[in-house]
C-alpha cells in the first residue's frame, strides 16, 4: 500500500459514523427536551427570532435520521477517499 493511500470503505465508515453519531445526539436532544430551547439559545446568540418549532419525538423517524446521516456520510467519504486516491496515485 503506498503512502498516501486512503482506504474509501474505512473512511466511508469514519464519516457515515460520525454523521450518524451527531444526528443520534441531536436525535437524544429532541427526545429529552433540549433540543428547542438550545436552538432558541443559538437564534438568540445571533439576534434573530427561531422561527422554528421542533416536533415530538418519533423513534422510527429518528432511526430513519441516523441511518441516512450515516449513508451520506460514508458515499462522501467514500467518494472524497476515491478522489483522494485518484489525484495521489503517480506519487511514490
Amino acid at each position: 500500500m503506498k503512502k498516501n493511500h486512503a482506504n474509501p470503505h474505512y473512511i466511508g465508515l469514519f464519516f457515515g459514523g460520525l454523521a450518524a453519531f451527531g444526528k443520534g445526539v441531536w436525535s437524544l436532544l429532541v427526545l429529552v427536551g433540549f433540543a428547542q430551547p438550545i436552538l432558541d439559545f443559538l437564534f438568540w446568540l445571533a439576534f434573530m427570532t427561531n422561527p422554528i418549532t421542533i416536533q415530538m419525538f418519533e423513534l422510527t423517524r429518528a432511526v430513519m435520521f441516523v441511518s441516512f446521516a450515516f449513508a451520506f456520510g460514508y458515499v462522501v467519504g467514500y467518494v472524497g477517499a476515491y478522489v483522494w486516491n485518484m489525484l495521489h496515485h503517480n506519487n511514490k
